[in-house]
């Protein structure tokens, strides 16, 4: 006669799939510490997490970068995944809201070029615009278009546009706000 065993509500996951998901962990660990600092603000982590990453940056030896990143993995596995994969894809602007969010400001970029009171728009909108060197860009970025020239100015508009959203979405995480309100 068989012994059966007790069922278990337990998941067995082999050694294979462990050392998988590890290195999942370790590349993903890998490709945070390509970025700087300032963008590593935006994604949640713990501070061990952003320390080994800082720390990650300064090294320069090959060995020492690979049992740093090994480390990194390690403490990748007490994060929470998903939030950091989510801020890395809006990062690298591979999410359905960062790309809606893109097109609005091309949307809003292509109609201030073909109509400057889109200017007053732009100034309710962003009260702390430079109208008059959004303007100056737009001329410029018409001249652009027209001569076949490469769109500096056109591009500058588009930054310009989204370091205000950007500072504006700042403004409204700040929680000084929230107490003035």
């Amino acid at each position: 006669m068989r012994k059966t065993e007790p069922a278990e509500d337990t998941y067995f996951v082999s050694k294979s799939q462990r050392k998988r998901d590890m290195d999942a962990l370790q590349d993903l660990g890998k490709k945070l510490a390509e970025y700087g600092a300032a963008r590593l603000k935006k994604v949640p982590m713990s501070d061990n997490l952003r320390e080994a990453l800082t720390e990650m940056g300064r090294l320069t030896a090959n060995g020492a970068r690979a049992r740093q990143l090994q480390y990194i993995g390690k403490l990748m596995r007490s994060e929470e995944i998903g939030p950091i994969q989510a801020a890395l894809e809006a990062i690298e602007g591979k999410s359905h809201v960062e790309i809606a969010r893109m097109h609005r400001f091309e949307k809003l970029r292509e109609r201030f070029l073909e109509d400057e009171n889109m200017l007053t728009e732009i100034g309710n909108e962003f009260p702390d615009a430079d109208l008059q060197h959004l303007r100056q860009l737009r001329r410029n970025a018409l001249k652009e278009r027209t001569e076949n020239k490469p769109p500096k100015a056109y591009r500058e508009i588009f930054q310009i546009l989204r370091e205000f959203e950007e500072r504006r979405a700042s403004q409204a995480d700040a929680p000084g706000d929230e107490a003035a309100q």
